[in-house]
C-alpha cells in the first residue's frame, strides 16, 4: 500500500514557521514533498504592457538566496526542498506523477499571472484524479474572521481600517514544524539556478548602502529581532519612519513579507509581546497600518480584478492624461530629471533595488504629477526594478498617486521640493546618491533644473 503523500508547492510562502499549506499538509499526508518552481515566464519574461524585464537582479537574487535558505531549513527538518525551473503547471504536475500523491497544497494568489498559473495546475491534476488545496497565507487577517465578504470590502483604507481593526482579531501565527517525515522515494532535488541562469550579472553590493538585503526566513527571523528586540528601533517608528537614509529609519521588513520570509501575523505578535513587556504603548500601531494597507490593497486586487492594472484604473472613469513619453521616463529611471531629491531616489532604486517609502511616494508623484508620463510606466518599472516587489501593494500604491484607485480623494500630488527640505534638509541624502552636488552648500542643493555635467 503507498503512502499517503503530498506536494506542498511554494510560492510567495518561503518559510516554514505560520505556513498554513505546509500545516494542512503535514495533517493529511505520510510523507511530503517541498517544491518550488522558479516560473520561467516571471524570471525571463518581460512586463505586460512597456516590456521591462519582469524579475530584475535585486529581486531574483533575494529569491535566490531565500531559495537556499528554504532548502537548507528542509533539511534541517529531515525533508528536502526540490527545485524546478520551466511553468509550474507542468512542473508539479509532472512530479505529482511521478511521486504518486493525493493532494498539492498551495497557498492560494488573487491577481491575474498567479491566478492562470494555479488554475492551470487544478486542471491538469484533475485529470489524474489529484486535488488541489488552497490555503491564504499571506495576510494579517483571515478573510473568514472579516465582518464582510471580499466583494464588499470597503473601497477606501479608513473606512476598512475602522471595520477591521474593531472587530477582528488577529491570530496567533502557526509554529513552524519540529520534524518533517522523510519521502521514500529517490527523488532528483534540482540545483537551484544563479543569476547567470536568468541573464543577470552579478551583484556587487555598492558602497552607499546602508543596507544590504539578503533573502531567507532566517535572515527576516533576525532583523525581526534586532528591530525590536536588540536596538530598541521599534519604539521610535513613529518618528523614524519616513526618513530616506540609514540602516534603521524603518523596520525594512518589505522584502521578508513581499516573498513570504516572515509572516504579518508574526511581526503584529513580537510588537505586542514587546508593548507587553516594556509597558510602552502603541508601539505596534505604525507598523499595524502597514500591515493593514497590505491587506487592503490584497483585497482590491481581488475585488476589482485586472482593473488594477488599467490605466483609467478601478472605477474606469478617471482620465490620468499621462503620456507613454520614454525619453521623460528614462530620464526619471537614469536619475538625470534635473530635480536632485528625485534623482537621488532613482539612482539608489537602480543600484539597490530598494527605496524607502517616503522615496518612492516622493519619485511616483513626480513622474504622473510633474513630469506627466503615465503612471503604469512608472508601475511596471517598480514591477522590474523592486527587491520586494508585491503585486497588490505596487499596483495599489501606483493607483493612489494616479488618482485611479478604489478612492480617488487619495490622489497624492506631492511638493517635491518641499518634501525635500523637510525629510533631507542639510541635502546628505542628495550628496550621496549625486556626488556631483557634494560641494554644493546645503540651501543650494534642493532646487530645479540642476545640470549635473
Amino acid at each position: 500500500m503507498y503512502p499517503r503523500r503530498a506536494i506542498v508547492w511554494f510560492r510567495q510562502d518561503l518559510r516554514l514557521h505560520d505556513n498554513e499549506a505546509l500545516t494542512e499538509a503535514l495533517s493529511s499526508a505520510d510523507e511530503i514533498v517541498p517544491v518550488f518552481v522558479f516560473d520561467e515566464r516571471i524570471f525571463k519574461g518581460k512586463t505586460h504592457f512597456f516590456g521591462f524585464p519582469k524579475t530584475g537582479r535585486f529581486r531574483a537574487q533575494f529569491i535566490i538566496e531565500s531559495i537556499h535558505d528554504l532548502r537548507e531549513a528542509l533539511r534541517e527538518k529531515g525533508s528536502d526542498l526540490l527545485v524546478r525551473v520551466g511553468k509550474p503547471e507542468e512542473a508539479v504536475f509532472a512530479l505529482a506523477k511521478e511521486v504518486r500523491s493525493s493532494w498539492v497544497f498551495c497557498n492560494r494568489e488573487r491577481t491575474h499571472e498567479e491566478v492562470l498559473a494555479q488554475d492551470a495546475l487544478e486542471k491538469n491534476l484533475w485529470s489524474i484524479g489529484q486535488e488541489m488545496r488552497f490555503s491564504r497565507g499571506k495576510l494579517l487577517y483571515y478573510t473568514a474572521d472579516l465582518p464582510f465578504p471580499i466583494q464588499h470590502t470597503p473601497d477606501t483604507f479608513s473606512q476598512f481600517r475602522k471595520e477591521v481593526e474593531r472587530a477582528v482579531p488577529v491570530r496567533d501565527p502557526l509554529p513552524a514544524p519540529e520534524k518533517l517525515p522523510p519521502v521514500s522515494l529517490r527523488l532528483d532535488a534540482g540545483e537551484i539556478p544563479s543569476l547567470s541562469d536568468f541573464r543577470h550579472v552579478d551583484i556587487e553590493p555598492d558602497p552607499r548602502s546602508s543596507f544590504i538585503l539578503k533573502g531567507g526566513e532566517s535572515e527576516a527571523l533576525q532583523r525581526l529581532h534586532y528591530f525590536v528586540w536588540e536596538s530598541g528601533l521599534a519604539a521610535q517608528l513613529k518618528d523614524e519612519r519616513d526618513k530616506v537614509a540609514g540602516a534603521d529609519y524603518a523596520t525594512k521588513l518589505s522584502p521578508w513579507l513581499a516573498h513570504g520570509c516572515l509572516s504579518p501575523k508574526l511581526v503584529f505578535h513580537e510588537l505586542k509581546r514587546y508593548e507587553a513587556e516594556t509597558g510602552l504603548n502603541d508601539i505596534g500601531h505604525w507598523m499595524l497600518l502597514s500591515l493593514l494597507r497590505r491587506d487592503f490593497f490584497r483585497f482590491m486586487a481581488k475585488k476589482h480584478g485586472n482593473r488594477i492594472f488599467q490605466r483609467r484604473g478601478i472605477h474606469g472613469d478617471a482620465d490620468t492624461g499621462g503620456a507613454d513619453d520614454w525619453e521623460l521616463l528614462q530620464s526619471w529611471i537614469e536619475g538625470t530629471t534635473g530635480l536632485p531629491f528625485v534623482d537621488a531616489n532613482m539612482r539608489e532604486l537602480s543600484h539597490t533595488g530598494f527605496l524607502s517609502n517616503r522615496g518612492r511616494l516622493n519619485v511616483a508623484s513626480y513622474l504622473v504629477n510633474d513630469l506627466k508620463v503615465n503612471w503604469q510606466m512608472g508601475a511596471e518599472y517598480f514591477e522590474s526594478v523592486l527587491a520586494d516587489y508585491d503585486v497588490a501593494s505596487n499596483w495599489g500604491n501606483w493607483n493612489v498617486v494616479a488618482g485611479v484607485g478604489s478612492d480617488p480623494r487619495e490622489h497624492c500630488c506631492l511638493n517635491v521640493l518641499a518634501q525635500a527640505q523637510r525629510y533631507d534638509p542639510h541635502g546628505d541624502y542628495v550628496k550621496l546618491w549625486l556626488p556631483e552636488l557634494k560641494g554644493l552648500p546645503p540651501d543650494k542643493v534642493h532646487q530645479q533644473h540642476v545640470s549635473y555635467y
